[in-house]
C-alpha cells in the first residue's frame, strides 16, 4: 500500500499541507515543535480514526480555526483509493472511503494499516498493562474482524456488570447473564492474543539480535489466568462475585492480562538500560509490520518518528541499514532532527523523486529539498 498525495488543512499546528510522496522512503528534517510529528499523526488519523497521542478530536483543529480537513490518495492492491476525514468542534468526526461515509468506524479499522514507531513506545514497557494490552489487541483487530468484534461485545458487557457493581445490584440472575457473554467472548480474546504473541515472538527475537548484536535473550510472554480452570471464566466470576462487588469492579478475565518483557529473564521496565529499552520497543514494532503484512497480504505505512535517541551509534547504524536497506518494508515515513540519520538511510539508493523524497518542516510549513 503507497500514499500518493496528502492534504492537510487547519490540523493541529499545519495551517495547510499539499503534499506528493514518494513511494518509498519520505523524510522530514526540522527542530522539535515544527509539525513534524503532526505529519504522521495526520496519516495515523487516517488509519486509524484517532490521534496517536489520544488527545480528543477538537484538540486537533488547529487553534483559533473551526474545523480540520485530512485527506489522502492511497494506492491498495493496485486500485487508487480517495480517503477523507474531518473535524469540527461538537460535530461527529466524518470519514469518507471513495466519496462514501461509514456506517461504523469500526469498518474502516485493518483497511488502510499503518506500524508507528515513536519516542512514546516507552510506555509499553513503563506504563500500566492497559497500554500492553492495547498493542496487542491493535494488531489482532487490524486483520481479524472477529476478534474486534469479540472485544467490543466482552468491553460492553464488562461495563455493564461493573456498573452493576457500582449501583451494588444483588440480583443474581443479571450478573450470571453477563457473565456468560464474557465467558463466550473471552475463549476468542484469548486465544488469538496466545497465537499472536507466539508469532510475534519469532520475528522479534529476530529484529532484536540484529539491532543489538549481541548475546542478550529478549523475550514477550503473554501473561493470563487460565480461564477454563474449574468451570471457566463465568464460574471464576461468580465465585468472584462478592469480592468484586466489595471492590466494585470486576478484578478477573482477559481484561487484566498482561504482556511480560524481559531481557536475559530479567524485567526490562525495572532493569534495561534506556538503549535495551528503545532497542525492544523498536524490535517489537519492526516486528508488527512483518506480521501484519504477513496476515493482510499488503504492506502498512511505516512511520518513524524520532527513532534514533537514546541509541548508541552502533545501533543507530543497524536500524539504517535494517530500514535503508530491506525490501521487507513498503513506505516509509521518517522524522528527524538530524539530516546526517537520514542521508545514511537514503546512501545506497538511486537519487530520484520515486526513492526518496526530503522536507524541511518549520512552524507547521513543509518546504521540499533537494536529495
Amino acid at each position: 500500500m503507497i500514499l500518493r498525495s496528502l492534504a492537510l488543512t487547519n490540523f493541529k499546528n499545519i495551517a495547510d499541507a499539499r503534499l506528493e510522496l514518494s513511494p518509498k522512503i519520505n523524510c522530514f528534517l526540522g527542530d522539535n515543535g515544527m509539525g513534524k510529528s503532526n505529519l504522521l499523526d495526520a496519516l495515523y488519523f487516517l488509519s486509524f480514526c484517532r490521534s496517536f497521542t489520544g488527545a480528543l478530536d477538537a484538540l486537533l483543529i488547529r487553534r483559533g480555526e473551526d474545523f480540520a480537513t485530512l485527506h489522502g490518495i492511497y494506492l491498495r492492491r493496485g486500485l487508487d483509493e480517495d480517503l477523507a476525514a474531518g473535524i469540527a468542534p461538537g460535530k461527529r468526526k466524518t470519514f469518507k472511503r471513495g466519496g462514501k461515509p461509514y456506517k461504523r468506524l469500526a469498518e474502516h479499522l485493518g483497511a488502510f494499516p499503518l506500524v508507528l514507531l515513536s519516542p512514546a513506545d516507552s510506555v509499553l514497557v513503563q506504563g500500566e498493562p492497559a497500554e500492553r494490552r492495547r498493542f496487542i489487541d491493535q494488531i489482532i483487530s487490524q486483520s481479524d474482524p472477529r476478534y474486534l468484534d469479540a472485544l467490543m461485545r466482552y468491553n460492553g458487557a464488562l461495563e455493564q456488570r461493573n456498573r452493576l457493581l457500582r449501583e451494588e445490584v444483588a440480583d443474581d440472575t443479571l450478573y450470571e447473564a453477563l457473565e456468560l457473554q464474557l465467558e463466550a467472548a473471552a475463549a476468542y480474546i484469548v486465544a488469538r492474543r496466545r497465537c499472536t504473541i507466539e508469532s510475534l515472538t519469532a520475528v522479534f527475537d529476530r529484529y532484536y539480535s540484529l539491532i543489538a548484536a549481541n548475546d542478550e535473550h529478549a523475550a514477550i510472554e503473554y501473561v493470563s489466568a487460565d480461564y477454563n480452570a474449574e468451570g471457566g471464566l463465568a464460574a471464576r466470576m461468580a465465585r468472584m462475585r462478592a469480592r468484586d462487588r466489595a471492590l466494585h469492579y470486576t478484578a478477573s478475565g482477559p481484561h487484566r492480562d498482561d504482556l511480560a518483557f524481559t531481557i536475559d529473564a530479567m524485567p526490562v521496565r525495572r532493569s534495561a538500560s534506556q538503549g535495551q529499552t528503545k532497542t525492544f520497543t523498536t524490535a517489537i514494532r519492526f516486528a508488527q509490520y512483518e506480521l501484519l503484512s504477513t496476515t493482510l497480504g499488503i504492506k502498512p505505512l511505516l512511520l518513524l518518528d524520532d527513532i534514533f535517541d537514546k541509541l548508541d551509534a552502533g545501533r543507530v547504524h543497524r536500524i539504517v541499514e535494517i530500514v535503508g536497506a530491506s525490501d521487507s518494508f513498503g513506505q516509509i515515513f521518517i522524522t528527524d532532527t538530524n539530516r546526517r540519520h537520514l542521508d545514511e538511510i537514503v546512501a545506497d539508493i538511486p537519487p530520484s523523486a520515486d526513492n526518496y523524497r526530503l522536507w524541511h518542516v518549520d512552524g507547521g510549513t513543509f518546504t521540499s529539498v533537494e536529495a
